[in-house]
């Protein structure tokens, strides 16, 4: 049952900042780019980068997730020496069950699912982030270098460096210092959150965390830094594809956004060298009535378009009936968007109804006061109601009531 590499997708955050799209679904599992979850990045990655055996750590409402992954056949992870592995907290005799306390305590608590394996490396990676990468070259240069642990980071402006975990490097690119967030940073080398450890060194440092009681438990804030005060080496590795933290409402509609430019914004779909597996339902092809017109639109499986859609993105099963307009927007899998109803600016989660002549969201005038609206999923907003930019709908709207 050896194997070289394991991979460990953390995939149990809650996303409270994605608000009303994660209020009953975990955020790997929100819905991405017309046919994808978000969580088919890095599972796709994986495999394409010969990766065959993956440990999905489960935590915040797991039930949608899980039935997602299924047996991982999808992904080609449906492998009997291998494959995706489902790994929430559990209770362990003579200790109380606890939930995942940080990052490295989710690691910490499935020591026995990788001494199963026994890998030499393990790549822990996050379950929010959109992006193609080669695991396998990472890998490859963590071996090269001699390193107990390989750090991926994004050159990003010195402005945005302030929102990151910062590593400081030699000219080798050798880690000398790791700053959480500085008020002032001395480099631009974001960490992107996807780690390559020699898993006998991790093994030993997670153990030690786990018994200090003063520790967050958190890979950022603890593994990390003990690592390179015990003079392990770790190793910048620079990554220059595009890659999108999606764990806001704005960074997840600019992501989708993104998908309308194909090649020129850096997300090639079309790249049959590296595809992005999905689990996706079998829905007959899009239908669009006599008066739809559609422009530069994403427009999956099972839709049904009679009125207006440009700029727009529509998951399988959505619904746009006559003279509806749709501009610069998400509907998820069965929305429905109901006659002269106007969606402008926002996302329309699963199974959600807009009624006819309501208007959701407006065009931009000013950057004061504007942004992404936002429709529950399974939410109902009333005939001619009216929803604010901004507004986050989490329950039924009244026809006629301004949200």
């Amino acid at each position: 049952m050896k194997k070289e590499v394991v991979a460990m997708l953390l995939a149990g955050g809650q996303g409270s900042r994605l608000y009303a799209l994660t209020s009953n679904v975990a955020k790997p599992a929100v819905p991405f780019g017309g046919k994808y979850r978000i969580i088919d990045f890095p599972l796709s990655n994986c495999v394409n980068s010969g990766i065959d055996t993956v440990g999905v750590l489960t935590q915040y409402r797991p039930l949608e997730l899980n039935s997602y992954l299924g047996n991982g056949q999808p992904w080609d992870l449906d492998r009997s020496d291998g494959g995706v592995h489902i790994l929430p907290p559990y209770q362990r005799e003579g200790e109380q069950g606890t939930w995942y306390k940080g990052t490295a305590n989710a690691i910490y608590q499935n020591i026995g699912f990788l001494d199963m394996y026994d890998p030499e490396y393990v790549v822990v990676l996050s379950g929010d982030h959109i992006y193609k990468m080669d695991y396998s070259e990472m890998v490859a240069y963590h071996k090269k270098a001699g390193a107990a642990c390989t750090i991926s980071v994004l050159e990003v402006t010195m402005d945005e460096a302030k929102r990151f975990g910062i590593l400081n490097v030699e000219d080798n690119d050798q880690v000398y210092e790791f700053e959480e967030k500085p008020p002032q940073p001395k480099s631009n080398l974001a960490s992107m959150g996807i780690y390559v450890f020699t898993w006998s060194k991790l093994r030993k440092y997670l153990i030690d965390d786990e018994a200090d009681p003063n520790s967050s438990n958190d890979f950022g804030k603890n593994i990390i830094p003990n690592m390179l005060n015990a003079g392990e080496k770790l190793m910048a590795y620079r990554f220059a594809g595009y890659w999108k933290d999606v764990g806001t409402i704005d960074s997840l509609w600019d992501a989708n956004m993104d998908m309308l430019a194909g090649r020129s914004s850096g997300l090639d779909m079309y790249d049959e060298s590296w595809p992005i597996y999905a689990r996706t339902p079998i829905k007959p092809p899009h239908i669009t009535g006599p008066d739809a017109a559609i422009s530069h639109s994403l427009v999956t499986g099972g839709c049904q378009v009679d009125g207006t859609v440009a700029n727009s993105v529509l998951f399988h099963s959505a619904t746009v009936e006559q003279g509806a307009d749709i501009q610069y927007s998400i509907l998820m899998p069965g929305a429905k968007v109901k006659a002269g109803a106007k969606v402008y600016y926002s996302i329309v989660a699963e199974n959600a109804t807009v009624e006819a002549g309501a208007c959701i969201g407006s065009a931009p005038s000013g950057e004061e006061g504007w942004g992404i609206a936002v429709v529950a999923s399974g939410v109902t907003i009333g005939e001619n109601a009216v929803v604010a930019p901004k507004a986050m709908i989490r329950e039924d709207v009244k026809g006629g009531e301004r949200a």
